[in-house]
């Protein structure tokens, strides 16, 4: 770091205490020249360093330095850039902190199986989580090596193992044999970790975790030979464990699927009821012995008291025309939303066109009047034409040159 380089005349035992650049450019801050360090300013340097023993090692090189003198202005210029130094390093630290916040909220399962950086890499270079969702795992394994790729289907040569997955801890921890093997088996479970996040309804990071373990064992298996669980136990356990962490458990959840089955089956098909109505309105019911199946129960189509359709027929009828005019209204009510909500940004779209060519027109405008003000005033003092390629001179020019 070129502020090691230019502090180290000044105070060059401090390079050797201190390794982290960030904390080096601190206490460069507050040092500023040796001389200035005190018994009391121990505490502020235990703040910065965040080690009592580094603290006092600084405090004693300080008055043992075989440094040489800074002057003002070179002590003015590497303050000034070991400030910029730290701007730059807690930027660096707010990006880190928003990209996980982001990765969390998106691909938590992307994020926890290879890493933010590398994750959010790979949904920039798709284009939306919902196109590496849809990449295969062959895909996923060389995105971001397309030019290799072309360039060895071109020339017929080995085509790349490994693309943007590359920069994973996994890939550098593999043996020189076993990387290409691993980027594989990796781009497979980021297919699943990124089609779980783009069409789970909850978020949740556990499927990523575990992904992440089956990773791990698949290296030590290149290594040692110790056989790796199979996937469908490991999505099995996970599963049941959201299950249990719900509240309700795996049976209280089974029972719940097979009702609502139950109640979905009990449910009369459309077209079963329009061709009982359409038999009953054309007098094809010869008499009360033919029924209508609701659900698991037979229910008579006509009352053998009163010879019309039955109460049965009649509200089964009635709840699934009701239900379709509620699917049919809310579907109507939320096209009219869509297109109320376009037709707002259209409209807000070409009111900030209008706004944006009228001001260009105004500036236009008062240009070409500036412009033939000057040739004018230009023209009748020197008695001579004056051509476009000379407007600078003409506008630069304030009195009139005989």
């Amino acid at each position: 770091m070129r502020v090691r380089e230019w502090y180290s005349w000044h105070f060059p035992e401090m390079v050797k205490i201190i390794n982290d650049n960030y904390m080096y450019a601190r206490l460069v801050v507050f040092i500023k020249r040796r001389e200035s360090l005190t018994d009391e300013s121990r505490a502020d340097l235990e703040a910065i360093v965040m080690d009592e023993a580094k603290a006092q090692a600084v405090l004693d090189a300080s008055r043992h330095s075989m440094g040489m003198d800074i002057n003002d202005v070179d002590l003015l210029n590497v303050h000034t850039f070991a400030e910029r130094i730290i701007k730059l390093a807690e930027y660096r630290l707010s990006l880190q902190a928003y990209l996980h916040s982001k990765m969390e909220l998106v691909a938590p399962n992307l994020a926890s199986l290879i890493g933010d950086t590398v994750g959010a890499r790979l949904i920039s270079h798709a284009g939306s989580l919902t196109n590496l969702a849809k990449y295969p795992a062959s895909t996923v394994q060389i995105l971001g090596a397309e030019k290799a790729l072309f360039r060895a289907l071109k020339t017929r040569g080995n085509t790349p193992k490994y693309g943007l997955i590359f920069h994973s801890s996994f890939i550098g921890r593999a043996a020189a044999k076993n990387k290409g093997r691993i980027s594989r088996y990796l781009a497979n479970k980021c297919s699943i970790a990124s089609r779980i996040d783009s069409f789970s309804e909850t978020p949740t990071s556990k499927f990523g975790e575990r992904l992440r373990d089956q990773v791990e064992e698949r290296l030590r298996f290149y290594d040692s030979g110790e056989a790796p669980r199979k996937n469908i136990d490991v999505m099995q356990e996970v599963i049941a464990e959201l299950r249990a962490e719900s509240g309700g458990g795996g049976g209280g959840d089974a029972a719940d699927d097979k009702a609502a089955k139950k109640a979905k089956k009990a449910m009369v098909p459309v077209h079963k009821l329009f061709e009982a109505a359409k038999n009953v309105l054309t007098n094809k019911v010869a008499d009360a012995s033919d029924r209508f199946k609701v659900g698991d129960e037979e229910v008579p189509v006509i009352d053998d008291v009163t010879g019309a359709a039955s109460d049965a027929f009649k509200g089964a009828w009635r709840e699934k025309i009701q239900a379709l005019g509620v699917q049919a209204f809310n579907m109507r009510m939320m096209a009219e939303e869509e297109l109320l909500a376009l037709r707002d940004f259209l409209l807000k779209e070409c009111v900030d066109c209008d706004e944006k060519i009228a001001a260009a027109r105004k500036k236009l405008e008062e240009n070409i009047q500036e412009w033939e003000a000057k040739r004018t005033l230009i023209h009748g003092e020197r008695g001579e034409r004056v051509g476009p390629h000379q407007h600078l001179a003409i506008e630069n020019a304030t009195e009139p040159v005989d």
